[in-house]
């Protein structure tokens, strides 16, 4: 019996099992990879503390800050995925694989997928001028002409960031009306360098060793294109919470719901943290520090008992 079983080895799960190995919870760590979504990322300017690091060298970064400190407290199981939780009389137990395990207090970090673009191109320049972080990549492409793809809030605030630092950003949205906050469509479309498109519908990824533009279908069914040399994704994310819907309350995106005070889910003994949850902003570095948070509310209420 575990005081704590984490679920996920991104920057949430990463940071949450440090924390418990100091806080001396006994505790199982599982995840299938190290890393989360930023693996793919060839050069990442934003994690505190290192102006550049590839994704690759975060993900090992973070697992060997996790091996260093799990001493006799954490437990590590990686290259493991988790099928399901459920709820027994002294706690959850998790179940992977063949195996389970039981604890007093689950936290569950397994993040979230971006949704791909879909089109001929997209998958062969990936990371090649076509990225879906921009937090993470968008200086590179500082005076350069970049198309944003999406029309909800997570677009346009891509959109305002790359503003700061590109020579032009074109938004391509599917339909007819943004799904994003009328005021912030308003301010964003109102910046002289910004374009904003609707009735695009993007058909293919354009370039030999780096993008080089965008092809899309206007709304008569014309084929256009966009000279562009980076296309920024913002087409939704896919949480990774289909193991806990019979656990947790989740949002109608697949998102669980927590309190952002202290991180507990709706179901006592479950914390969730990272881009799993239905938190505003998603990033490394909220994901890690929503992460500590939810260990010293573990430690709080495990310790009150």
């Amino acid at each position: 019996m575990y005081d704590l079983i984490i679920i996920g080895g991104g920057p949430a799960g990463t940071a949450a099992g440090v924390y418990a190995s100091r806080k001396q919870l006994k505790t199982l760590f599982i995840t299938a990879d190290w890393g989360g979504q930023s693996t793919v990322s060839p050069d990442i300017h934003n994690w505190i503390g290192t102006p550049s690091i590839s994704g690759t060298k975060l993900a090992s970064d973070l697992e060997g800050h996790l091996r260093a400190y799990a001493d006799t407290w954490v437990d590590i199981k990686d290259k493991t995925y988790v099928t399901s939780v459920e709820k027994t009389d002294a706690g959850h137990k998790v179940h992977f694989g063949q195996e389970s395990a039981e604890a007093t207090a689950i936290l569950i970090a397994t993040g979230s997928k971006r949704r791909r673009l879909d089109v001929p191109g997209a998958d062969e320049l990936e990371h090649k001028g076509l990225t879906y972080c921009a937090s993470c990549d968008g200086p590179i492409f500082a005076g350069q002409d970049v198309a944003v793809i999406g029309g909800g809030n997570a677009a346009f605030e891509t959109a305002a960031q790359l503003l700061a630092y590109t020579k032009s950003v074109t938004l391509l949205n599917r339909s007819a009306t943004y799904k994003a906050d009328p005021v912030t469509v308003e301010k964003v479309l109102s910046h002289p360098n910004m374009r904003g498109i609707t009735n695009a519908d993007p058909s293919e990824v354009l370039g030999d060793k780096f993008v080089s533009g965008l092809a899309y279908n206007d709304a008569t069914g014309t084929k256009q294109t966009l000279d562009v040399t980076g296309i920024f994704m913002e087409i939704g994310m896919i949480p990774n919470t289909d193991y806990v819907g019979d656990v947790v309350a989740l949002d109608p995106y697949g998102r669980i719901e927590i309190d952002p005070w202290t991180q507990q889910t709706n179901t006592p003994g479950i914390w969730a943290a990272g881009d799993c949850t239905n938190i505003k902003y998603h990033q490394n570095n909220i994901s890690a520090g929503d992460a500590v948070k939810a260990l010293e509310d573990i430690y709080v209420t495990l310790k009150a008992k």
